[in-house]
């Protein structure tokens, strides 16, 4: 016998109400992005740094062609569910520390120079933090990059991606921001060395981690 509507209905909400979630999960439970880092996925080599730019972000040591190079890495983003911490984990060989200039989070799709988004050097000298080939760090909103002066550049102009084009185009400010960027895939970890500056050492395009 068929169920009177408002009656079908009602069980219907009921049953999607039992499967609430309990809200303390949203910050022990995970969504997880990670990269494998290598020269290969550079899109240019070191003696290719615009000239304007060879005096501030030129290699200060000698370069090498990126099929020869040895540097490896892999690495993951984690979010939590609530979306109020994130947390980076970066395995590295072939880079000596010493070595090490920079390291960020970048926007921008496969092959193309984007702009910073999460400067992870904030930390403290990457010399250091990088200890036995490995990098942690937790992140927060604050953590999202915003350029305050820069030369040539209007003062205050964000450096973060876009969250959204639209009538109004937005920055990301968030790491809800963030992790939607990860999730279309337009995040990569770049890792600059004396060496290798403008491009950088080794880059890893960030996707969702397999299960």
């Amino acid at each position: 016998m068929r169920k009177p509507l408002p009656l079908a209905l009602a069980a219907a909400l009921f049953t999607l109400s039992a499967h609430a979630g309990d809200p303390s999960l949203g910050a022990t439970t995970y969504t997880v992005y990670e990269a494998f880092l290598s020269p290969a996925q550079q899109p240019g080599e070191e003696s290719e740094t615009p000239k304007l730019l060879q005096k501030s972000l030129g290699a200060t040591a000698p370069s090498t062609p990126r099929e020869q190079r040895k540097s490896r890495g892999h690495g993951q983003l984690r979010f939590t569910k609530d979306l109020t911490r994130a947390y980076v984990d970066v395995q590295m060989t072939g880079v000596n520390p010493e070595d090490i200039l920079m390291f960020h989070i970048h926007c921008g799709p496969p092959g193309v120079l984007g702009p910073i988004i999460v400067d992870l050097g904030e930390a403290g000298a990457l010399s250091k933090t990088v200890v036995d080939g490995r990098f942690t760090l937790e992140l927060k909103n604050e953590n999202i990059t915003f350029i305050k002066d820069m030369k040539g550049m209007k003062s205050g102009l964000p450096e973060s991606c876009p969250a959204e084009l639209g009538f109004l185009p937005t920055q990301t400010k968030t790491l809800a921001g963030l992790e939607s960027l990860a999730r279309k895939g337009v995040l990569y970890f770049n890792l600059h060395t004396k060496a290798h500056t403008y491009y950088g050492e080794m880059r890893g395009q960030l996707y969702a981690a397999q299960p």
